[in-house]
C-alpha cells in the first residue's frame, strides 16, 4: 500500500510539473507575440531622368547602368527599349527577367535580374519656410528629418518648434511633427524622408518688447503655451530703473490692417491687481521712461521696423 502512495504521489507531481512547464511556455509565447508592424511608405517608383543599376546574375556583358529616357524608357542590350517609368524597382526587374527569357536570352531555370534606382533625378527632397538654405535636396540613400533640415542649414531663429511632412505619395494629408533641436530637452523626430517628399518649416509668431527693458528684441511664441505681457517682459529681463511700467503701450494689428494701441498698467499686473495680457503674433510691446512723453503708435512701429538686425530670442526651453 505504500508503494503504490509514492507511485501516485510521483504521478501527481510529475503532471504538477509538467502543467506548470506548460504555463510558463505558454506566457512565454505570449509575451513574444510581435505587436503590430509599423506603416510602411509606399515603394517607390521609377520615373524619367531616374539612373539605374541592372545585374543580370551571372551576365555581366547584359548589367550595367542605364538612364531613363523623358518618355520612360530604357535601353538594354539585346532587347532594345523597355518601358520602366512607374514600376518599382522589383517590378522592372522582374519585367527585364521575363523578357531576356522570352527573348531565349536566359533560360528560366537560371534567369536572375535585380534592379536598383541608383539616383532620382526628379524625384528630390524640397525643403522651404524657415530653414538657411531651401531648396530641392538629393534624396540618395536613407534620409531621416533631420540629415536633411541639416543639409539646408539648420532652422532659422524665427522657426516654428514643428515641421510639416507632405508625402509624394499622399499630398492631400500632411502631417505635423515637433522639431526643436535646441531645448534644453531636444525634440528630434526619427522620420524618414524619400523621395519627392517636401518639408515645411513654418514661421513661429512672434512678439516684440521695445524701450526700457534689460533686453529688447523678439520673443518667438513656440506654439504651446499661451505668452503674457507679464511673462514677456520677464523673459526681457524686466523693465529698466528709469521705466514707467504704469504706461506700457501695447499695439497690435487688426485684421483691417489698422492698428489698436492700449495702456497696460504693468506695475499693477506685476502685483496681481490687475489682469493679465495674453500676446499674439506680431505684438509690440512699448515700455516707456518715467521722464519721457509716451511715445505714438508711428514712432514704436519704426522702433521695430530695422528688420534682421532685431534680436530674436527662442521661449521654448523644454
Amino acid at each position: 500500500m505504500k508503494k503504490q502512495l509514492n507511485m501516485i504521489k510521483t504521478l501527481v507531481l510529475a503532471v504538477l510539473v509538467g502543467f506548470l512547464f506548460m504555463c510558463i511556455s505558454v506566457a512565454g509565447d505570449a509575451q513574444q507575440q510581435p505587436g503590430p508592424a509599423p506603416a510602411s511608405a509606399p515603394p517607390l517608383t521609377i520615373g524619367p531622368g531616374d539612373l539605374l543599376d541592372e545585374l543580370v546574375f551571372g551576365e555581366q556583358e547584359l548589367s550595367g547602368h542605364f538612364r531613363v529616357d523623358e518618355k520612360g524608357y530604357i535601353s538594354l542590350p539585346l532587347i532594345g527599349n523597355v518601358q520602366v517609368q512607374g514600376l518599382t524597382a522589383e517590378e522592372a526587374g522582374k519585367l527585364i527577367e521575363k523578357l531576356y527569357v522570352d527573348a531565349q536570352i536566359l533560360k528560366p531555370e537560371h534567369a536572375q535580374v535585380a534592379v536598383f534606382i541608383q539616383e532620382y533625378a526628379n524625384q528630390g527632397i524640397t525643403v522651404g519656410g524657415q530653414v538657411k538654405t531651401p531648396g530641392v535636396y538629393p534624396a540618395l540613400g536613407v534620409r531621416m528629418l533631420n540629415d536633411v533640415l541639416t543639409a539646408a542649414g539648420g532652422t532659422t531663429p524665427i522657426a516654428a518648434s514643428k515641421v510639416i511632412i507632405t508625402r509624394k505619395s499622399d499630398p492631400q494629408n500632411p502631417i505635423s511633427f515637433e522639431y526643436n533641436p535646441e531645448a534644453l530637452s531636444p525634440v528630434i523626430p526619427v522620420i524618414q524622408i524619400f523621395p519627392g517628399d517636401s518639408i515645411m518649416v513654418p514661421r513661429a509668431g512672434i512678439v516684440y518688447v521695445v524701450g526700457d527693458v534689460t533686453r529688447s528684441g523678439g520673443f518667438v511664441l513656440d506654439g504651446r503655451n499661451t505668452l503674457t505681457a507679464e511673462a514677456v517682459m520677464g523673459l526681457a529681463g524686466g523693465a529698466g530703473r528709469g521705466a514707467d511700467s504704469r504706461h506700457v503701450r501695447l499695439v497690435r494689428a487688426l485684421p483691417d490692417g489698422s492698428k489698436e494701441m492700449v495702456v497696460i498698467p504693468m506695475d499693477r499686473v506685476f502685483k496681481g491687481e490687475s489682469p493679465d495680457v495674453a500676446l499674439k503674433d506680431g505684438d509690440i510691446l512699448y515700455v516707456p521712461t518715467s521722464t519721457a512723453k509716451l511715445a505714438t503708435e508711428q514712432i514704436i512701429t519704426s522702433a521695430i521696423g530695422i528688420g534682421s538686425s532685431v534680436a530674436i530670442y527662442k521661449t521654448s526651453l523644454q
